[in-house]
């Protein structure tokens, strides 16, 4: 194959077109459980997020709540993933073992924000989240006192009895969740994400009619649940209520995955890599971020008591 600029131009086609394939067949897991926010700029201010909203009677003037001090920013950073086909591939007609680099190109990029979705949610323990304090806590602040959103207990499902002391006891917590003024916000549980070792466990907790001895199982169908491998323990597990239209994970997308060309050669010219190492590069490039929303929405265990 003649290296001209037509026949480059069907090189990245042809990649591009094997990139979206693969990118749009993947599949993802980070919608069950977190929310898109969209950025324009190099970060998203969520300072707001300190003030969980909620109507009230109006009786005589408004109440104004205004923002504390505290700032909570998420960054945008850059994303990329670069293959390069040799010149002598392309005279010799040796293009086929670029396409399965395409398409792993576009599944990586598609999986991306799974990646960073369940890195910040096994993260919970260390990420700070809009008040300050880590994402999962025993002392969010609230009103005067103090409310906790995680435990070590393990998730068990032997008996009805273990099953309500883990589950059972997550579930309570979060539906007695309230805002600084004392009033219940109305927060249902609705997603249970495991790690492999407890994907069995969950879906009998979720599925099954009874438990083990017999026992009626009243949770059967409250959550769906979400199994991946890139959670960091193979003991933790999350419950969620991802139903309100504020979350307790945030991906942040500044820029969607763009696949691209250095190809260039108007005028006679050709870039460096070419030229240097008859290398022509393709990439594709994307920014973006993860992050926590509202705490309240998201009960969390290390599995571990």
């Amino acid at each position: 194959m003649l290296v001209n600029r037509s026949n480059l131009q069907i090189i990245f086609r042809n990649l591009k077109t094997s990139f979206q394939k693969s990118f749009d067949a993947a599949e993802v897991q980070w919608p069950k459980f977190a929310m898109l926010i969209t950025s324009t700029g190099e970060l998203n201010d969520y300072s707001w997020i300190e003030y969980f909203p909620k109507m009230r009677e109006w009786v005589g003037e408004k109440i104004i709540k205004s923002l504390s001090g505290k700032r909570y920013e998420l960054r945008n950073k850059d994303f990329e993933s670069t293959i390069e086909v040799d010149r002598n591939h392309i005279e010799d007609d040796q293009l086929g073992i670029y396409r399965p680099m395409a398409e792993m190109a576009g599944y990586s990029a598609r999986q991306l924000p799974d990646e960073l979705m369940f890195a910040v949610l096994s993260g919970g323990w260390d990420g700070e989240c809009f008040d300050g304090k880590k994402f999962y806590a025993d002392d969010h602040p609230v009103g005067a006192g103090a409310v906790s959103n995680q435990f070590t207990k393990a998730l068990d499902v032997s008996t009805f009895a273990k099953a309500r002391e883990s589950y059972g006891e997550a579930v309570v917590r979060m539906m007695n969740f309230k805002d600084d003024e004392g009033r219940p916000l109305n927060i249902r549980p609705n997603v249970l994400v495991v790690p492999p070792a407890l994907r069995d466990a969950a879906r009998v907790l979720m599925a099954a009619d009874y438990f083990k001895n017999r026992e009626p199982n009243p949770y059967k169908g409250e959550c769906a649940v979400v199994a991946d491998p890139r959670l960091a323990t193979a003991t933790e597990w999350h419950l969620l209520d991802t139903s309100k239209p504020m979350g307790a994970l945030i991906y942040q997308e500044r820029k969607k995955p763009v696949f691209m060309e250095q190809t260039d050669m108007s005028g006679g010219a050709v870039p460096d890599s070419v030229f240097m190492q008859r290398k022509y590069r393709y990439s594709v490039e994307c920014r973006g971020a993860g992050g926590y929303g509202f705490w309240q929405m998201a009960h969390g265990s290390k599995g571990t008591g």
